[in-house]
């Protein structure tokens, strides 16, 4: 009975061993989405959290692909930075050094987002009405205080809490 027991047990341990094993230690990918499927994908949750209407939805659609490639990552366009990226053992990789060059570039680049973004918040202005524009303006703001994450805890959340 006992050399049951123990064999047993061995067996679910090798099962949940294979089963962390299975993707190196690394989470689960999540399937990548291409352009077009990012930019539908907020517009189908800005028109369901705001309540657009079908021409309201049709122009957002077309306001959000003629930005996709000015306004960065999340908004479908090019990936930036060192973001998600993982060495061995969850070490991020060493970042370059800044040189003089590279700070002028982030710096134009973050310049041309910030003046995308004004355009393209003077253009949905247009699309939406005076009070759903306000409380996506308010949706934002809020955003913005949490540290422009849209889920989860804040970040340092993790390291704070495993101090204490």
């Amino acid at each position: 009975m006992k050399k049951m027991i123990l064999a047993f047990v061995a067996l679910i341990s090798m099962t949940a061993a294979q089963a962390q094993d299975d993707n190196n230690g690394k989470r689960p990918e999540r399937p990548q989405m291409d352009r077009t499927e990012m930019v539908k994908h907020r517009t189908d949750d800005t028109v369901k959290k705001y309540g657009l209407d079908s021409n309201q939805a049709a122009k957002l659609l077309e306001l959000n692909t003629k930005y996709a490639d000015k306004m960065g990552r999340g908004f479908g366009g090019r990936p930036g930075g060192f973001g998600g990226q993982r060495g061995q053992r969850g070490q991020r990789p060493q970042r370059p050094e800044m040189t003089e060059e590279m700070k002028q570039q982030m710096e134009a680049q973050r310049k041309e987002q910030a003046e995308a973004m004004k355009q393209y918040d003077a253009e949905l202005q247009t699309i939406l009405t005076p009070e759903q524009y306000k409380t996506y303006k308010e949706d934002q703001e809020k955003r913005m205080k949490e540290g422009g994450r849209r889920g989860g805890r804040p970040r340092g959340d993790r390291q704070r809490r495993n101090n204490e």
